[in-house]
């Protein structure tokens, strides 16, 4: 790959809405891992990390192992505490806005573009898949003429609920705060936000997750089974939260093999 595809691509060249500093942290943005040829299908990598940082392990690697099946990738930078909702999930949906502005100049197919996330990532990714507005028609910046609607979402080892007692709590007060209202957190709980037009979803969990309960998984499948949204769900009987690609366990190592066959499935 040439250095083109690893210069950073800010979201928000001047200055993003809630931005309370000049650092990296400040200044969300995409890094490409991108392959050569035009209209690949295209994913961007949510890392996890409670809201309050992201894991390396759960970025470049994912993006390329995507790499691998033919698809292109970006990793998202997006903002962590102390920044709060609704910056996080604004990110998101931005970068699914530049990836799909940018699709010429990136070689991606704009009508192929999904979002991955792991954990915390999960949780942004199952909000942006929930929250989306689509297209602003009659937008001043014209990145925000196109949709931020994801075609379809990967969710692993996900926070979904913000509701007791299947959340995590370090997420929710990292996005939401110590004290958040009622009305908020269930307005961040994924799994009462889904819709018919919630795009098709690959979640994976394991099942002694004692970090994130496996709950969380099952009620975004439930909620996506009561609207018609389909789905595919992998649930592995052990394997510690966080283990990203999970190569060396050997139960939720088969999490890769059958998200690459869901991926393909879906024209990815």
């Amino acid at each position: 790959m040439s250095a083109r595809n690893r210069e950073e691509r800010l979201l928000w060249p001047e200055g993003a809405p809630y931005a309370a500093g000049e650092t990296p942290e400040d200044k969300p943005a995409i890094i490409p891992y991108l392959l050569e040829g035009p209209d690949r299908p295209v994913v961007i990598v949510a890392p996890g990390g409670g809201y309050g940082m992201r894991a390396d392990h759960e970025g470049e690697p994912v993006a390329l192992w995507l790499n691998g099946l033919g698809i292109s990738a970006f990793v998202l930078r997006y903002r962590v505490a102390p920044y709060k909702h609704p910056a996080p999930m604004t990110d998101a949906l931005r970068a699914v806005r530049t990836v799909r502005a940018g699709a010429a100049e990136f070689g991606v197919d704009p009508g192929r573009v999904g979002l991955l996330g792991f954990s915390a990532g999960g949780h942004l990714t199952a909000s942006a898949g929930t929250q989306w507005e689509g297209a602003l028609t009659d937008a001043e910046d014209p990145i925000d003429r196109f949709s931020d609607r994801p075609d379809l979402i990967v969710l692993c080892y996900p926070v979904i609920t913000f509701r007791d007692p299947h959340t995590h709590a370090g997420s929710r007060q990292n996005l939401l705060g110590a004290s958040p209202s009622r009305e908020l957190v269930e307005r961040m709980s994924a799994e009462l936000r889904v819709t018919a037009e919630t795009p098709p979803a690959f979640l994976w969990h394991t099942s002694d997750d004692a970090a994130v309960p496996v709950e969380n998984s099952l009620l975004f499948a439930a909620a996506l089974r009561e609207n018609g949204v389909l789905f595919d769900l992998h649930v592995y009987s052990s394997g510690a939260h966080g283990i990203g690609l999970a190569e060396d366990h050997p139960f939720a190592s088969g999490w890769t093999s059958a998200a690459a066959a869901w991926l393909k499935a879906q024209g990815f």
